[in-house]
């Protein structure tokens, strides 16, 4: 089950984030660290109602941000899709323990409905360079490269897709 969090999800999602910041590392991946994701930003995302969990019998498998927010870098970014709203895809983040069998996929196909429902016409978000499992996610889904830019941890893809305005 896809579920907005909760304030009593915040440790359990730091967790998450802390467990994939790890393995992260482990493959040679620094993304995540103690800086960001930090446990403000998710209270931060909890209190908005912008933070969604895929729990299932108790665990929280992954996690994903869905807003309007977007980088001031992502202004010089020449995106093919600019008509109607944006719903911008944040710290998707899958516990290790869950990582290779969907649940990536999932919380993006939740987002892709939410933004159907909520009358958005594309999705922007970006995506570490130096991360190929993510990369192949986007890419796999039918997301579009649409430029980069540089964030503290290096050089990100952003990537781009239109939504259907059928529900």
């Amino acid at each position: 089950m896809i579920r907005q969090s909760k304030k009593r999800d915040a440790a359990k999602l730091m967790a998450v984030v802390k467990a994939a910041s790890s393995a992260m590392l482990a493959k040679g991946i620094d993304q995540w660290d103690e800086i960001y994701p930090n446990s403000d930003v998710l209270k931060d995302d909890i209190g908005k109602g912008e933070l969604f969990v895929l729990e299932e019998n108790g665990a929280i498998k992954g996690m994903v941000v869905l807003n309007e927010f977007q980088d001031k870098e992502y202004a010089d970014v020449c995106w093919a899709l600019t008509e109607g709203r944006q719903l911008v895809v944040h710290r998707l983040c899958v516990h290790p323990d869950y990582q290779g069998v969907g649940v990536g996929k999932r919380l993006m196909a939740f987002a892709e409905d939410y933004a159907q429902r909520n009358g958005y016409s594309s999705i922007r978000l970006d995506c570490f360079t130096q991360n190929p499992a993510s990369v192949a996610l986007y890419e796999r889904l039918g997301y579009a490269k649409a430029g980069t830019v540089t964030f503290r941890k290096g050089v990100f893809y952003c990537f781009e897709k239109a939504i259907s305005s059928n529900p």
